[in-house]
């Protein structure tokens, strides 16, 4: 199994190298120190297993996960408190609470590889995670977006806009529009309600850019942003906007 190791501290990356030597059938693929880095080897090694810190400064381990379109199995690496760690027990593969024993990472290593052997879609088992952590109010504070060959980590406060062309979301920012690997529906529960706003089926607004409310056709409205660009806004979510501004 090879195993790509994930975590800003440069300690924790040495132990965690030293403790995976004496686990067998086990090879290292490599190691990041940051999340854009963790993005770029996982598409490149692509390995069969990643330890994953969770609380990394740029790009979290979130963040990392909503970067990837097929996500490896992953074994988080985290110093979270117990209510998070019962959400990763349900929706996770596994996690290592630091400081982390020998004895922890071979259980760890051992599930990964009854799940592998079992051919479950460890996918699937990360978007309840996700969903779980913005219950408890982890809104995504940075999201990873394509920029050419390069991956590029913005501030969620950046984001203009998010619309769907030719079937993938697009990030809007000022006048550049970047593709990210994640559907409108997962961007929405992620990203803190109080300051993005589904505006329509297909577009998400940062509410603060919203400078205008424009009546359209047949009820229907648009909004206009500071930037001077425009979106629609649904009558059914004209409504709900209408609570929100009180307009």
């Amino acid at each position: 199994m090879r195993v790509l190791i994930v975590d800003d501290e440069p300690l924790a990356r040495e132990r965690l190298e030293r403790l995976l030597a004496d686990v067998e059938d086990v090879e290292l693929a490599g190691q990041a120190g940051d999340g854009v880095q963790a993005v770029e080897m996982i598409e490149q090694e692509r390995p069969d297993l990643v330890l994953l810190d969770i609380q990394m400064p740029g790009l979290d381990g979130f963040g990392v996960i909503g970067a990837l379109e097929e996500p490896p199995p992953i074994v988080f690496v985290t110093a979270y408190d117990e209510y998070a760690i019962r959400a990763f027990e349900v929706n996770a593969l596994d996690y290592l609470l630091k400081p982390i024993t020998r004895e922890r990472l071979e259980r760890a290593i051992c599930r990964a590889r009854e799940a592998r052997a079992e051919e479950r879609d460890l996918t699937s088992r990360l978007a309840p995670l996700l969903e779980s952590l913005a219950s408890q109010g982890h809104y995504l504070a940075r999201l990873a977006v394509r920029d050419r060959n390069r991956i590029r980590v913005l501030d969620a406060d950046e984001v203009d806009w998010i619309d769907v062309e030719d079937e993938r979301a697009l990030v809007h920012v000022g006048g550049d529009a970047y593709p990210v690997r994640r559907t409108l529906a997962e961007l929405e529960a992620r990203l803190d309600p109080a300051r993005f706003f589904r505006a329509h089926r297909s577009v998400i607004v940062n509410l603060d850019r919203v400078e205008e409310i424009i009546p359209w056709f047949k009820g229907s409205h648009r909004l206009r942003l500071t930037t001077g660009a425009e979106v629609d806004l649904s009558r059914a979510r004209a409504r709900a906007l209408r609570k929100i501004l009180s307009w």
